[in-house]
């Protein structure tokens, strides 16, 4: 199994989740497809470099057959939030939640 992780990235984590739901237990070329037609362009660009960091180690392992690995389990936490404030009339301030997130991708051959 070939786990791969990426710290604080700079979306919120319930984005992150709607677009790694489409991919859970898919075939890694099917997962790359979904990806690379969805919506959520910013963070499936995201999604699809850890998949492909993923590929390039099982790659470099030569124990893993590539046409063979299936996302077997993708896991979305948040991150610290960056608390930043937006000016507001009469010199009051707002809070503006800058939320991150952690994905933890898992690759296992089928």
């Amino acid at each position: 199994m070939i786990v791969v992780k990426n710290n604080n990235v700079g979306t919120s984590a319930r984005k992150v989740r709607q677009v790694v739901d489409l991919i859970r237990r898919k075939k890694v070329e099917e997962a790359l497809r979904i990806l690379r037609y969805c919506e959520k362009k910013e963070t499936a660009v995201l999604v699809t470099k850890l998949i492909n960091s993923g590929l390039a180690i099982a790659s470099e392992s030569k124990k893993y057959d590539l046409d063979n690995l299936v996302i077997e389990m993708v896991k979305v936490d948040e991150g610290p939030t960056l608390k930043r404030i937006m000016p507001r009339a009469q010199g009051r301030a707002y809070r503006i939640n800058k939320r991150t997130s952690y994905i933890t991708l898992a690759l296992k051959e089928a």
